[in-house]
């Protein structure tokens, strides 16, 4: 006989097995972990809820309070739920589980996802510090560096720039996630990238969906000395000079100004080259239609000289109709130039000696307007006005094919380009999204500074 088997025996029966059960459960809960937990029992203050281990966690009453009150309501015994492991063991025993944490947790989650797969967002900004926007995220706070904003730039002044995050405040804006950092609390979002990617998809759609004759709505971007570019809301469409409208515009700022909401004519859709030709004018009523109603040959007309050229001078007869009084109309002395006897703004009376309303052509003389009779005596006259007003017109075509590359402009890039730039592609406008292309790896150390700890989210 074994003489220690009864001390052995006496060993086993003083051990502690509940003990043991607990110290070796291989399910025992770690701070931070996700379980799935059946409620077993609901209080005013508190939910029991059981996740497989010997005790029954507790999600207390300040985790409900952050919760919304219908969605708590709607908890009942037997229910099964997820929940987060906010402490395994307090001070009294109890295991703290959190509801709360479990959407945060998601949401991190869900942020990594995001930027993985390039996902955008709306988010609402909800304050700014000096180095750029706080944004919401569900219920993580966000931080969108002031070179991840869209309208600023490099050039801001430091007092602009506040006035300009400030602005912001309340909006919602697009935002993609380019850095997630869990264990910082740090979540970093660009405006800027969310709106090149989005304002690429939005001028795909538009290519594909518009057509000539379509009537939407824009707003001015740019003016160039050839044009005006047009933010049809995702994508740039040019309004040649020449489709302006129908009175005669020396530059586009004198009818349009950046920033102007306007309607606007869709009149060429180019996929290949993706561009997209607007007008103005042909939404105005043209005034040239009936204008063989309002006037006649031989009829006398008051207007003031609005332009004077070596071959003639221009008269303007309405708002948007001029005729032309060729140089060999201005007097019976071949050797009189038309910068002798005119001058812009002067008024003057001339007879109308042609009148083409298909081509939008009126011919006058001021030689003439003691003349008897109503029909233009000068052999060819009518075709030399026609061919020298013809060469004053820009060719549309080959201006908007000389911009092809400026088409596409960002639109919180407003701008106004005065006579004295060269009105080319790369002079006259922005890269092809109109905003300086970024990656990942363009937040700087004082994008990261701006970050403060005590506006940062509680470490979950």
């Amino acid at each position: 006989m074994n003489p220690y088997s009864g001390q052995v025996d006496q060993e086993m029966e003083d051990l502690d097995w509940t003990q043991l059960l607990d110290d070796y459960d291989y399910t025992q809960p770690q701070r931070g972990e996700l379980r799935e937990g059946m409620v077993i029992r609901t209080e005013d203050n508190i939910i029991l809820v059981s996740i497989g281990t010997k005790r029954e966690g507790v999600i207390p009453h300040r985790d409900l309070q952050e919760l919304d009150e219908e969605f708590v309501s709607a908890i009942k015994v037997g229910d099964s739920i997820q929940v987060y492991v906010d402490d395994p063991e307090n001070r009294d025993g109890d295991l703290i589980l959190s509801l709360t944490k479990v959407q945060i947790a998601k949401d991190w989650e869900e942020a990594a996802k995001l930027q993985e797969e390039g996902g955008i967002i709306q988010g609402t900004v909800t304050g700014y510090n000096k180095g750029g926007l706080l944004v919401q995220f569900n219920r993580i706070r966000g931080f969108v560096p002031a070179s991840q904003v869209a309208q600023l730039h490099g050039r801001t002044a430091a007092e602009e720039r506040q006035q300009a995050l400030q602005r912001m405040v309340n909006q919602t804006i697009p935002l993609k996630v380019i850095e997630v950092d869990r264990d910082r609390n740090r979540l970093v979002l660009s405006e800027r990238l969310a709106t090149q990617d989005w304002r690429k998809a939005q001028k795909q759609r538009l290519l594909t969906e518009l057509q000539p004759g379509d009537v939407l709505a824009g707003r001015v971007n740019q003016l160039t000395n050839f044009g005006a570019f047009i933010d049809l809301g995702g994508a740039d469409g040019l309004a040649h000079i020449s489709e302006l409208s129908w009175q005669r515009v020396n530059h586009p700022r004198e009818v349009l100004t950046p920033g102007q909401d306007l309607e606007v004519m869709v009149v060429e859709v180019d996929i290949e080259r993706e561009r997209i030709g607007l007008s103005i004018r042909r939404l105005q009523n043209n005034p040239w239609e009936n204008i063989d109603q309002r006037y006649s040959l031989g009829q006398l007309v008051t207007g003031p000289i609005t332009n004077v050229t070596p071959f003639g001078a221009f008269v303007q007869i309405e708002e948007a109709v001029e005729g032309l009084i060729h140089a060999s109309e201005l007097s019976s002395d071949p050797q009189v130039q038309p910068r002798d006897i005119l001058q812009p703004g002067q008024e003057i009376t001339a007879k109308i000696i042609s009148l083409d309303t298909q081509r939008q052509r009126m011919g006058l003389s001021l030689r003439r307007t003691d003349e008897e009779g109503t029909e233009d005596t000068t052999p060819g006259i009518a075709e030399e006005i026609e061919a020298l007003s013809e060469s004053q017109e820009v060719d549309a075509p080959e201006e908007i094919e000389a911009s092809s590359e400026s088409q596409e402009v960002g639109a919180a890039q407003v701008t106004d380009i005065s006579d004295t730039e060269t009105a080319t592609a790369t002079d006259t406008v922005a890269d092809t999204n109109g905003i300086t292309p970024i990656t990942e790896n363009d937040i700087t150390n004082e994008d990261d500074a701006a970050m403060p700890e005590a506006e940062k989210p509680a470490v979950v």
